[in-house]
């Protein structure tokens, strides 16, 4: 009785200890020696994530795994997609900065999500337009220019693990079709880059709104002044679309493209590139922009 007492206890304790040594032991993607692991706010020891500073490069990831293995638009589905996510601060079109993927895609935040706690309130098609940036439980997060205490994960409606950017989920935008683009910012007045700490980006901060303009260019009605615009090729606001935001002259990607604007406040909107050339005042949505002779004219906008 004492002897199969004995070898039960004896067994248990080899078993811990090989778990100890597969926690702790040699990273089999980099070759390092592994990191401990960290788990995220709210998840239990079965959800740790493995951080690892520096680019996925860096840390000798696997090729055609992780952010390299992502579709360009599309919702990450293939396990190896999910083995590893790259958050870095970096530079995208006019947003500086803001956070991109291994693969140097802008990842965005959705205003009504939620921070603390977090929550994603993007499901089912939003989740197809705006792909979240999921990791599998137990992968690596490789962190380059973002502060790790900044970084977690949230357990999404249908299970899987979303990352978080302070505390706001983050997501790719599906029309976003090559590294560095910015079409996603601004659409809807819900969407906007992510900053390394989780704030807008390109956004201004509380209070500099409406403080008008540089060169004369301000003055932009009685209303607020906006911070943000939807562009639409077709008229009532449909697709494509992209948007702008921030404070004084945005060009926009596609000029001379729009046909009706969304917007929440008073901008002014420009024929010519760098607010130039002709020139209107506009204080909300606009569906039919050849009302007021801007139809296919848009070059550039004005905030503030």
């Amino acid at each position: 009785m004492f002897s199969k007492r004995f070898g039960m206890i004896a067994g248990a304790a080899a078993a811990s200890a090989l778990l100890l040594t597969a926690c702790n032991g040699t990273d089999a993607e980099t070759g390092a020696a592994a990191p401990a692991s960290s788990p995220a706010a709210g998840q239990d020891s079965a959800q740790q994530l493995n951080f690892l500073s520096g680019t996925a490069r860096q840390n000798k990831a696997q090729p055609k795994t992780g952010d390299w293995a992502n579709d360009p638009g599309k919702p990450a589905v293939k396990p190896v997609a999910k083995k590893w996510v790259q958050l870095s601060a970096s530079k995208a079109g006019n947003l500086d900065p803001v956070v991109v993927n291994g693969a140097g895609f802008t990842l965005y935040r959705f205003d009504p999500d939620d921070a603390n706690p977090s929550k994603s309130n993007c499901n089912g098609a939003c989740a197809v337009t705006w792909p979240p940036v999921v990791v599998a439980p137990g992968g690596k997060i490789f962190i380059d220019g973002v502060k790790k205490s900044d970084v977690g994960v949230v357990k999404r409606d249908d299970g899987s693990l979303q990352v978080t950017v302070g505390g706001w989920p983050v997501y790719r935008f599906s029309k976003d079709l090559k590294p560095g683009d910015t079409n996603g910012q601004g659409v809807g007045g819900t969407w906007f880059g992510v900053t390394p700490d989780g704030k807008k980006a390109g956004a201004p901060e509380a209070g500099q709104a409406g403080q008008g303009g540089q060169g004369g260019q301000g003055g932009q009605g009685g209303g607020k002044a906006a911070t943000s615009v939807t562009l639409s090729d077709e008229k009532n606001f449909g697709d494509p679309s992209e948007g702008l935001a921030g404070s004084g002259c945005k060009n926009v990607g596609r000029d001379n493209s729009a046909s009706s604007l969304q917007t929440s406040g008073s901008l002014k909107i420009w024929s010519e590139k760098n607010c130039t050339g002709k020139s209107k005042v506009v204080d909300g949505d606009v569906a039919d922009l050849n009302t007021i002779g801007f139809d296919n004219t848009i070059s550039s906008v004005f905030f503030g």
